[in-house]
């Protein structure tokens, strides 16, 4: 095969972005914001990109493909049907776009996810060999059809399924599946853990392969479970067309500066990892590590315009956090500080902290009267998940608030005083990353909070009550 794909993994959102080429002209598909990377690995390769293709207008980022196009004097490739605000090449199901005389690709009308989605069938000498997916087919799943209003969301789910269905029977067994939503991404209806897929995996796989229309939609619809508030203001950025990056650095607070944006309640946000953060951190900050979703969460959580100021051990730490965090909008915090804890508290002792964690064996021991490493007992346990995890199995005795809700409710006195438990809370999630973010919450409001850093797997292990649902 003479037709390259490359991936580009934008992991910390869950998303890929694709190059296909002939080793002398290429196409991108779906491209982040930060656009560089793209430039970079086509000037690697020696590809000339002409051609920038989107599946559809994305809700989990801003995109890249308006500016990509202009760096590069690429034809950018939007859905004919789709509000635009910028010049572009309008394209429409059965289309043929000639990207070299070996690689070409056609265009597929998938709605479903959004109502204009577009698929591109990628052709060898007029040979299918996989489809650029975005949100429509993916990995065991699909996207989900929900982010333009639940009302929409059980039509689109049919439509989603008639889309992936014309997929099938379009494309041979052996064609790749290439999507852009399914790594983590809230745009898919499911998490799942396959890396690659073909047209006839998924029809052993897939549920909008195997159920009926009405099965699958009910079975989407079911399934769904919250996603990021920022989502709504990425698809007005996206219609207006995004304008280039910025990720020159961002001024730099000395320690007084911090200790003011602190005691003013503002959002300062430590990205070293969760065990750090626990040993020592700058009292009334908020632990969101960049070993895991940052972004996702920092975004789901933090005020549209508020103040953001941003603490990490080094300068290149700093810098992907900016990009990461420019991705989803978020584009200049207003300062940053690299070095220790001890080093931003300007050496007052008493501006430090330390948070205790503890295991789920540690928590039953302690329910049982055990009290290991000197842990106080929880005045409640509060699981910060999602709600389709706790649907999907919750320790019997704990409240359930989602980390995002957490948040909102510690920004609200009132709500907060009615729904948050009184006393010590242990918090929990799936892994502890959630857990000491929703405990870091909630000591910077003034609260007593343990952060359970262990795998919710550990739990029945541990002997701990677990509700499950009814099958």
């Amino acid at each position: 095969m003479n037709i390259h794909v490359e991936t580009v993994e934008t992991s910390a959102l869950g998303d890929r972005s694709y190059l296909a080429h002939d080793g002398e002209t290429g196409v991108v598909i779906d491209p982040q914001r930060d656009i560089d990377r793209f430039i970079a690995l086509a000037g690697r390769l020696g590809v000339r990109l002409t051609h920038v293709a989107e599946t559809h207008l994305h809700n989990d980022y801003v995109s890249g493909g308006l500016t990509l196009a202009q760096a590069t004097g690429a034809t950018y490739l939007t859905a004919a049907e789709q509000q635009a605000a910028f010049p572009r090449r309008p394209v429409r199901h059965g289309e043929h776009i000639t990207i070299s005389p070996t690689l070409r690709l056609t265009v597929h009308a998938t709605p479903g996810h959004t109502f204009h989605h577009l698929s591109y069938i990628v052709e060898e000498e007029d040979q299918p060999i996989g489809v650029f997916t975005g949100g429509s087919l993916l990995f065991g799943t699909t996207g989900r059809t929900d982010l333009l209003g639940f009302e929409h969301a059980r039509e689109l789910a049919l439509r989603q399924h008639t889309s992936a269905r014309s997929l099938a029977d379009a494309l041979p067994d052996e064609a790749h599946v290439w999507p852009t939503h399914g790594f983590g991404s809230f745009c898919a209806a499911h998490h799942t853990e396959t890396r690659q897929s073909t047209i006839g995996q998924e029809k052993h796989t897939n549920p909008a392969l195997r159920m009926d229309a009405d099965e699958f939609a009910a079975h989407l619809l079911d399934s769904l479970d919250d996603y990021p508030t920022y989502y709504t203001r990425m698809a007005p950025r996206n219609i207006a067309g995004a304008e280039l990056i910025d990720l020159t650095p961002l001024p730099q607070a000395d320690e007084k500066e911090l200790h003011q944006r602190i005691q003013a309640r503002e959002w300062v946000i430590d990205l070293r990892p969760r065990t750090a953060f626990a040993h020592r951190h700058l009292t009334g900050t908020v632990n969101l590590g960049l070993d895991g979703a940052m972004a996702t969460w920092l975004g789901w959580i933090l005020p549209e315009n508020a103040p953001l100021t941003l603490l990490g051990e080094s300068h290149l730490h700093l810098a992907t956090a900016q990009r990461e965090l420019a991705r989803i909008g978020i584009d200049r915090p207003t300062a940053v500080a690299t070095g220790t804890p001890e080093a931003w508290a300007g050496g007052e002792d008493t501006l430090l902290n330390t948070m205790p964690t503890a295991t789920f064996a540690d928590l039953a021991a302690v329910l049982t009267g055990n009290s290991p490493h000197n842990l106080p007992a929880p005045d409640a346990i509060l699981d910060v998940r999602t709600a389709r995890e706790w649907r999907q199995g919750h320790l019997r005795d704990a409240v359930h608030i989602p980390l995002p809700d957490l948040a909102a409710l510690l920004n609200d006195p009132i709500a907060g005083a009615a729904e948050i438990p009184d006393g010590t809370i242990w918090t929990h999630c799936s892994s502890g990353y959630r857990a000491v973010a929703a405990a870091s919450l909630l000591t910077r409001a003034d609260r007593h909070a343990v952060a359970v850093d262990d795998s919710y797997t550990e739990a029945a292990s541990a002997g701990l009550p677990i509700t499950r649902p009814r099958q």
